[in-house]
């Protein structure tokens, strides 16, 4: 099959979960012998449309205005403006038989036109891979009242992108019995994130080790990596930090970018907290070369949630064999998911004691680290590898076309 996909952010430059995921179920679709091309933005353009390959993928780029690490109000009117911006510039290199399916990711909310533009000229089917119920998180939150024009703006927008999908895919269980709740009418089904199995070799010696660079040799570091805003309520962690003071060999690292870095560094500052760095985002190379070397992966999930998500950003620790510690809203599928498989210590967020015993004892026993790090790789390999999403996406899109198939040949024995 000829497949897009579409997604608002992706490689090289981008250090997001979502950039990597869909890169990495690109090169899976091109191995089974797919046409591959991925759409996304890229403010960076100096012209409106750039085609480019990258491991074997053709990548189209349309020019955008910035939607990452931006204030809100510019964010919305950027992304409000990708479908168009977006059909504008690919318009010209799409006849009826260049795409045999799309696929599309979400956030953004704001595909529906361009995938109705697609599907409607090439008459195929189209699956969405759902990551982010937005914008109930962000009412959930209390950033957005539910009755609001905002919220009134991007519901619209929200069930026009869902409306578009011959399929949807949504992360868990739970996450699909809250779907089907608000939507009882729309396809949908488990979808769970996913990752290449190919870990990182470590090499602490390195001048480029981060050990290196943070003098931090010998030390057990608890790493957080990815977006650090409202939505993973960083405060949350930055509290394990603070009780983890007196463990004089443990280290906390983050990395990322998002609206709570000043609150992280802040408190960090308040606090006087010798056991706790920050850096920005670093690319793709860069960031899988930490996760070579730290010891524990870190994650938090606001308490108002009432979505079930699963942080694309644990699929980065599994890939490292690293044990997952961290906190979710209550109800969430995933404390069961990692607690019942030994991969990790996952607590219902404000748990403050519960998490912190989980962090001690994960520095005081090293064996105890690696005998999850390998139970966490392992639940990988078993529910959470790429070619389990891509045989998901494959068999919805093969099967949506089939009776096309079958109706075309039939006129062509006639």
């Amino acid at each position: 099959m000829k497949l897009a996909l579409i997604i608002d952010d992706y490689l090289p430059c981008s250090t997001r979960v979502g950039a990597k995921m869909f890169h990495e179920l690109a090169i899976e679709l091109v191995s089974r012998g797919h046409s591959i091309t991925v759409i996304t933005p890229d403010f960076g353009l100096n012209k409106s449309f750039e085609r480019s390959f990258l491991d074997g993928v053709e990548v189209w780029r349309f020019k955008s205005g910035p939607i990452k690490d931006v204030g809100k109000i510019v964010r919305a009117i950027n992304e409000s403006l990708l479908s168009l911006k977006g059909w504008h510039a690919i318009k010209k290199h799409i006849n009826d038989n260049t795409f045999d399916g799309v696929a599309y990711y979400s956030p953004s909310i704001f595909w529906g036109g361009l995938v109705r533009r697609i599907k409607k000229r090439c008459q195929c089917p189209s699956y969405l891979v759902l990551r982010d119920m937005f914008p109930q998180w962000v009412i959930d939150a209390g950033m957005l009242h539910a009755d609001s024009f905002f919220a009134k703006y991007f519901r619209f927008f929200e069930n026009y992108s869902y409306n578009q999908a011959d399929r949807i895919g949504v992360m868990s269980e739970r996450n699909l019995e809250v779907f089907q709740r608000d939507r009882p009418n729309m396809p949908g089904e488990v979808l769970r994130n996913w990752a290449s199995l190919k870990p990182v070799a470590l090499d602490e010696r390195s001048p480029s080790s981060i050990r290196v660079k943070l003098e931090l040799q010998g030390k057990i570091i608890y790493f957080y990596g990815g977006n650090i805003g409202h939505a993973q309520d960083m405060t949350n962690l930055m509290r394990l930090v603070r009780g983890m003071q007196s463990c004089s060999n443990a280290h906390f690292l983050f990395v990322g970018q998002g609206d709570e870095v000043m609150l992280i560094n802040k408190l960090a500052h308040e606090w006087s907290l010798t056991n706790f760095s920050y850096i920005p985002s670093v690319d793709q190379q860069e960031f899988k070369k930490i996760l070579a070397e730290v010891d524990v992966g870190l994650f938090s999930l606001s308490a108002n949630h009432t979505a079930h998500n699963f942080p694309g950003k644990l699929l980065g620790y599994m890939v490292q064999s690293l044990p997952i510690l961290g906190s979710v809203n209550h109800g969430n599928d995933l404390l069961d998911i990692v607690n019942d498989n030994d991969a990790g210590f996952i607590h219902v967020n404000g748990d403050d004691s519960g998490l912190l015993q989980s962090a001690r004892r994960l520095y005081e026993n090293d064996a105890l680290r690696i005998r999850v790090g390998q139970c966490s790789y392992r639940l990988l390999e078993e529910q959470f590898s790429v070619k389990s999403a891509a045989d998901i996406i494959e068999f919805a899109l093969e099967k949506k076309n089939a009776p096309d198939k079958t109706a075309e040949n039939a006129a062509t024995i006639g």
